[in-house]
């Protein structure tokens, strides 16, 4: 029978994608972006300014010192290196891709809160229309190709199978054939190509969670209870196909939050199931919302080990916005 035999987790924000010397350049969008605190409730960069206690602005003042973001970027390229490396050592006949749409292929007029992809390829394409500076539209652009258009496989037969079964277990998911004339997979997909992959090429099967915009976002018990079912699915698939599943997104954008995060990675690393469940809804929004993708995973790989996890966090600014660095795979 088939069986997902590697897991992955990683970030995937432009951080990753941006130089060190960026990475404090990120204050010109944070300071206009809409907030939520670390309890998620909306705030702003000037309160998270004003409120943040002595000890924390000292602590964040530390770690936003040119030397220590240096670190951090190196030591956040070794991680990507890393899981690119594992990928590539499991010789996997085809990786599933837990991601989320960002308004990208999706939007108000027909979001779907799980969707299937199952067209024979997906296209990359370059990054156009950016707003914002050239700095960061470099750093975005990193989640595409670079000049032209290219069409990536899909195993098609597997995306079929997970679509089925996932409907014989009562998941009512969406499914796509294909993108939109001219367009092209999505960032969180599109890291995974670019920066895991890099080059080495495995057919993916994207499945797309609405992890950030309500009325329709799965709750954490769904997302869990999907990653089970897709174990289920693969292991009822004809053969002996070696799958992966990858989990895209993550940890705690835009506002860094050291205690989430590093619960979550205590309860992957335990396989409490449970603790992933009833994490509270209202601190999975915004950037945090792609946590339901981690949580998609952990219901996949409840047979495999956590062998490694690395996580940073990854301030950029005197408020504590950045993003919560996580890495970690499953064998």
């Amino acid at each position: 029978m088939a069986r997902i035999v590697l897991g992955i987790a990683t970030s995937h924000t432009p951080m990753l994608n941006a130089p060190a010397a960026d990475w404090p350049r990120f204050i010109e969008r944070d300071e206009k972006r809409a907030l939520l605190d670390t309890d998620g409730r909306p705030t702003t960069y000037a309160a998270l300014l004003e409120r943040a206690r002595p000890e924390v602005a000292a602590k964040i003042a530390g770690e936003i010192a040119a030397s220590r973001m240096a670190a951090r970027h190196a030591a956040a390229e070794a991680a990507l290196g890393r899981l690119g490396e594992v990928l590539r050592q499991a010789r996997l006949d085809a990786l599933i891709i837990v991601g989320d749409d960002q308004d990208e292929l999706y939007h108000a007029d027909n979001m779907p809160g799980i969707l299937v992809y199952y067209g024979a390829t997906i296209a990359n394409v370059p990054l156009s229309g950016f707003r914002g500076p050239e700095w960061a539209r470099r750093a975005t652009a990193r989640h595409y190709e670079e000049k032209t258009a290219r069409d990536y496989p899909v195993d098609a037969a597997l995306a079929r199978h997970l679509i089925g079964a996932l409907i014989d277990r009562e998941f009512d998911v969406a499914a796509a054939d294909s993108v939109p004339a001219g367009a092209g997979e999505g960032h969180a997909v599109g890291f995974v190509h670019q920066r895991i992959m890099n080059g080495h090429i495995v057919p993916i099967v994207p499945i797309l969670i609405n992890t950030y915009y309500p009325p329709n976002q799965p709750t954490p018990r769904r997302c869990y209870t999907l990653g089970q079912a897709v174990r289920a699915a693969v292991a009822d698939y004809p053969g002996e196909a070696r799958i992966g599943i990858l989990a895209s997104g993550g940890l705690s954008p835009f506002v860094v939050d050291e205690a989430l995060d590093r619960a979550i990675l205590d309860a992957l690393a335990s396989k409490d199931g449970r603790a992933l469940q009833d994490l509270p809804r209202a601190k999975l929004n915004s950037g945090n919302s792609e946590i339901r993708n981690w949580i998609c995973l952990a219901g996949a790989v409840e047979h495999l080990a956590l062998e490694w996890r690395h996580y940073e966090p990854g301030y950029r600014t005197p408020a504590g916005t950045g993003t919560g660095l996580g890495f970690a795979f499953w064998s």
